[in-house]
């Protein structure tokens, strides 16, 4: 007598379905996204209706950095290369001699410091449509570094440790060190504030 066929017996995908919902889960809750990208700029509030525009800007106080469409840096007009773009920037920004065709200064009152001199800096950053996204990228971290240096400096004469340490501090997970620290950066920070003013970017190839 020959044997009837055995049944395949069907695979419950139920489970599968559960099994794959947890992997999903866990891969959400243990991978951490990279939050390196891109650039932190605060731009200036609208204008609200009726309300005054601000006094323009001394030009001794602007540094105008222009990227042009063939990739060519000018700082105040004259060709420069993007190696000599940091210590241009630095010199502009702190004007340790005092020059008078570089920015004013206030004074200001500043917790933890006292009474600093604070520069009125601003650096113009203009670009053309052409300008390429590397050349873009290495003037902006040549720029970023040139605050930084300076804060890092002052932050070591005032506090004894660099400005990217006490941030890193002001960050902490422990509170009692993050309170300790917040102040520090706070105050190194008005003494250096990053102004990088970006505007439209030009339809000129000059």
């Amino acid at each position: 007598m020959a044997r009837g066929k055995r049944e395949l017996q069907e695979i419950n995908a139920g489970s599968m379905a559960d099994i794959a919902f947890l992997l999903l889960v866990f891969f959400l809750v243990t991978t951490t996204m990279d939050s390196s990208w891109g650039l932190s700029r605060k731009l200036p509030p609208p204008l609200l209706e009726n309300q005054e525009p601000p006094p323009p800007i001394k030009d001794r106080n602007v540094f105008v950095v222009l990227a042009n469409a063939n990739d060519q840096l000018l700082v105040e007009g004259e060709l420069m290369q993007i190696s000599e773009l940091r210590e241009a920037a630095r010199e502009f920004i702190a004007n340790p001699q005092r020059k008078d065709d570089l920015p004013e200064f206030k004074e200001v009152d500043i917790d933890l410091l006292g009474t600093m001199m604070v520069s009125k800096q601003v650096i113009s950053l203009q670009n053309d449509n052409g300008t390429s996204y590397n050349l873009y990228i290495q003037v902006q971290n040549e720029l970023e570094a040139a605050y930084n240096e300076l804060r890092d400096e002052l932050a070591l004469e005032k506090f004894g440790m660099k400005y990217s340490l006490l941030e890193e501090m002001a960050k902490s997970d422990d509170p009692a060190i993050s309170e300790v620290n917040k102040p520090k950066v706070k105050a190194i920070r008005k003494v250096y504030p990053q102004r990088i003013s970006e505007a439209e970017p030009n339809e000129s190839g000059s």
